[in-house]
């Protein structure tokens, strides 16, 4: 069966339907274009060095879907007991990189914030109807109205602040391990991470081996840098383990689990590059490699390419704590039927002096 770019091919049968679980690894086919002919003579020797290295582990830009539309991390506000603060960063911070009635709905509600007898004039606002209502009846009730959001959009809000803490606490822990001259930095989309070109054998055997804890509040470390890592990480966001808490919220909640801290891409190919038939005088190479549930293909590609990068020729940043949403513009002033209509005579006659 084939429609468009989707081909579906019947190799067997099995007793239970398929799930999730059921994937042991995916396959990734990736075209890298308007590469120069230096930058594309360097690909070889970089996938060796991700063979021989491989990739940490790290949560990419993708994970952080509310921080890169201006929403910062929500979680922070849930952890204090902030639900109003927590609801305006979801509903009323519009994204400059939406174009879409969504943002429009949401600049609605910033510049409406309180008035709930309101309704956007945006069919987009159909999806807010449900926390809206609960606003309606109790225009206080910031968590209840909370709450009406999807179950797995308030996961991850939580999820994107404990994934940041992870990198960071990555970051910290190979800084102590892995000699400086040997790491490289990469931007993304929450600061900078590093990655080591090159490891000992004995140094790559024992990080290969290792996990590195996603933290919730009964979180327990067996070694001691990995701890002094990850709470230091923790620290830098002005949190401790026990507040990773949502106060009397038993549905929102931080789950302690163990992240392999690298991932060694496999059946890791490239071919001899070629010319770029949509850049002119530029060449295109092809990546195809394997990756297990969970790990970020972007992540293999930009390493492979660090040096096409210009954050990749700098020392990586310090972690900074990225900017929270901007606070809520002033309302805009509000008038009746009637002074529109008095301000427009006034303005035309202003209009008609002028011409004469």
């Amino acid at each position: 069966m084939q429609s468009g770019d989707l081909r579906l091919k019947l190799i067997g049968r099995v007793a239970q339907p398929l799930t999730s679980a059921n994937i042991t690894a995916n396959r990734f086919e990736v075209t890298v274009r308007d590469l120069s002919p230096a930058e594309a003579g360097r690909v070889g020797e970089s996938v060796a060095e991700v063979q021989r290295a491989g990739v940490v582990n790290y949560f990419d830009s993708q994970r952080f879907g509310f921080l890169k539309h201006g929403q910062g991390f929500i979680a922070r506000q849930l952890v204090r007991g902030d639900w109003e603060g927590a609801l305006r960063a979801f509903l009323a911070t519009p994204s400059e990189l939406d174009k879409s009635d969504d943002a429009k709905v949401k600049a609605f509600w910033r510049d409406h914030w309180g008035e709930w007898q309101l309704r956007a004039p945006h069919e987009a606002g159909k999806r807010y109807a449900p926390l809206l209502r609960r606003l309606r009846e109790d225009p206080r009730d910031f968590k209840g109205a909370f709450m009406h959001i999807d179950r797995r959009l308030r996961a991850m809000a939580l999820f994107e602040l404990q994934s940041y803490v992870w990198n960071e606490g990555v970051k910290r822990y190979l800084g102590a391990r892995v000699p400086g001259a040997e790491l490289i930095g990469m931007r993304y989309q929450a600061g900078a991470l590093t990655m080591p070109r090159s490891l000992s054998r004995e140094l790559r055997d024992d990080l290969w081996s290792r996990t590195f804890p996603l933290l919730a509040p009964d979180s327990t470390f067996d070694y001691p840098r990995i701890e002094t890592a990850a709470l230091g990480a923790l620290k830098a966001q002005g949190l401790q383990l026990s507040d990773l808490r949502v106060p009397e919220t038993p549905q929102l909640f931080f789950k302690h689990e163990e992240r392999p801290l690298f991932v060694v891409p496999g059946k890791l190919r490239v071919n001899e590059p070629r010319r770029d038939e949509l850049n002119r005088g530029r060449l295109k190479v092809n990546l195809s490699f394997t990756l297990p549930p969970g790990a970020y293909a972007t992540l293999v590609v930009r390493r492979v390419l660090w040096f096409a990068d210009t954050a990749g020729h700098k020392p990586a940043p310090a972690a900074v704590t990225p900017p929270s949403p901007e606070p809520p513009r002033p309302k805009p002033e509000r008038i009746g039927f009637l002074e529109q209509q008095r301000r427009k005579k006034e303005a035309r006659t202003a209009r008609r002096k002028k011409a004469t």
